[in-house]
């Protein structure tokens, strides 16, 4: 069992190739990190750059060509792609860049979804609270597409930290929103970090984001340096 100084997120050599027309594209070469648990890293570098790949990587959505990652102790090559559903459910929250809701669920039933999956208890009064703390409350009832898109990334977050995840993966949180929207946003998600003591690993091209991180830093020629 991991011990509590552990890290929560860890990678060994993480390579990342596709096939291209003139022959094998390397996207990410040799990657090692290590996140702490309760650390908040910020992931920069350009579009293009892999920084989604390598989140993808990081949250075991996809496979690495080389190298593995280690999640709350566990290497994620062992296990099948149920396994690593297991692993991450009720533990790992995920915000994206274009809120990735189910259009035909209810803002509410939208929230409910991961403490379903964890199996929780009180799965309606836990997202009826997660979507009042982000001050939606009026907007249970809500799809989607009734909805702002500051107002749709809200209830991302509601989702995200409605089964008190400990690691949360955001990747670019506020690139659909407009700069003062974005940033109201921005500040829930810090808020709600800090009070749950949340891991995070934050892919964003914008410095000031970055800045409010424990850490930062940045993919360059598909590797991944420490920035100032």
């Amino acid at each position: 069992m991991p011990s509590s100084s552990d890290p929560i997120l860890e990678t060994a050599g993480l390579d990342s190739r596709v096939d291209g027309p003139a022959g094998p594209l390397t996207i990410l070469h040799g990657v090692d990190l290590a996140v702490a648990p309760g650390e908040a890293v910020a992931v920069l570098g350009p579009s293009g750059a892999g920084k989604s790949t390598l989140l993808g990587l990081l949250a075991g959505l996809d496979a690495p060509s080389g190298g593995d990652v280690r999640m709350f102790g566990q290497w994620l090559s062992g296990l099948d792609e149920d396994g690593r559903a297991a692993l991450r459910a009720g533990r790992v929250g995920f915000v994206f860049q274009s809120f990735q809701l189910a259009p035909g669920l209810s803002a509410l039933e939208n929230v409910m979804l991961p403490l379903e999956l964890a199996d929780r208890d009180g799965v309606r009064a836990t997202a009826r609270a997660a979507l009042e703390r982000v001050g939606l409350g009026e907007r249970l009832g809500h799809l989607p597409g009734q909805l702002s898109g500051g107002e749709q990334q809200r209830v991302a977050l509601a989702r995200a930290f409605a089964p008190d995840p400990a690691l949360l993966f955001a990747d670019e949180p506020t690139g659909n929103l407009d700069g003062r929207t974005g940033a109201a946003v921005i500040e829930q998600l810090f808020a709600l970090r800090a009070e749950r003591g949340t891991a995070l690993v934050l892919v964003t091209h914008d410095e000031a984001v970055a800045a409010r991180c424990d850490r930062r830093l940045r993919m360059t020629d598909g590797t991944l340096e420490a920035a100032p």
